[in-house]
């Protein structure tokens, strides 16, 4: 169904799991990357869609800065801040989530190179999805033409780095600028457009894109023994924690 090869030598693991809330999302995404750097573990895919909308900054955003929050606060939108770089997004229905877990080796060896690799394999992944080209511009962004769907940023740890990012594909734009304040850190393409001008969905439906990018990383389905004690951990420790969200 899908034109891209897969990865022969890859050993990927698909996981489909949303979990209750969005801080064991975006800790789930660490602890599997801290559980593959301890154990030497397959590398994996995961997807995931919140049904609860939150808004989600980078490690080093500031608060006040990058979000709106006298909006979030009437709303009770949740602000939470990710162990990752990259800019400040909201999350919700009709954005798809996605994580992989990778060895630090071949393309993947610098950041640069693993910018380059993923993104590119994941390009070509949703351009029939789509039905239109899809470029990469700006840092790591996904877009058709000059209006962008799907942001883009990792981790790296010693052995192993986490490349995660969203994908619009049903979500409520009008949300967006409601929530957060223009970045403070642009891309040139974007030329200081509002969020409603700069972002867009994509015609693809959930199960689509989900397949379309299983294919494209040779990921099957698997039922690990799942990080979740860790993941708790990470939970109290970072996530819930007004100290990290709020440190900058």
């Amino acid at each position: 169904m899908y034109a891209i090869p897969p990865i022969v030598s890859m050993r990927m693991k698909l996981i489909d799991l949303t979990l209750d809330s969005p801080a064991s999302n975006l800790a789930f995404d660490e602890a599997l990357l801290d559980e593959s750097e301890e154990r030497e573990s397959s590398e994996y895919l995961r997807t995931w869609e919140s049904p609860e909308y939150f808004v989600v900054l980078g490690s080093s955003n500031g608060i006040h800065e990058e979000v709106n929050h006298d909006a979030c606060r009437a709303d009770a939108i949740p602000i939470l801040r990710r162990h990752s770089g990259g800019g400040t997004v909201l999350q919700g229905p009709g954005c798809l989530s996605y994580c992989l877990i990778l060895r630090m080796e071949g393309e993947c060896s610098t950041i640069t190179g693993t910018n380059s690799f993923v993104l590119e394999r994941i390009r070509r992944a949703l351009e029939p999805v789509v039905g239109q080209q899809v470029q990469v511009r700006g840092f790591t962004d996904l877009t058709i033409g000059s209006v962008k769907f799907s942001g883009n940023s990792q981790r790296r740890r010693l052995r192993h780095l986490m490349f995660h990012g969203t994908i619009l594909n049903d979500f409520d734009l009008d949300r967006i600028e409601r929530y957060l304040k223009l970045p403070s850190k642009q891309p040139s393409y974007r030329q200081n457009r509002a969020h409603r001008e700069f972002l867009t969905n994509i015609s693809g439906q959930p199960e689509s894109i989900k397949g379309a990018l299983a294919a494209a990383w040779n990921a099957t389905i698997h039922a690990p023994a799942l990080p979740l004690q860790r993941m708790r951990s990470l939970v109290r420790e970072r996530y819930d924690s007004s100290e990290w969200i709020y440190r900058l």
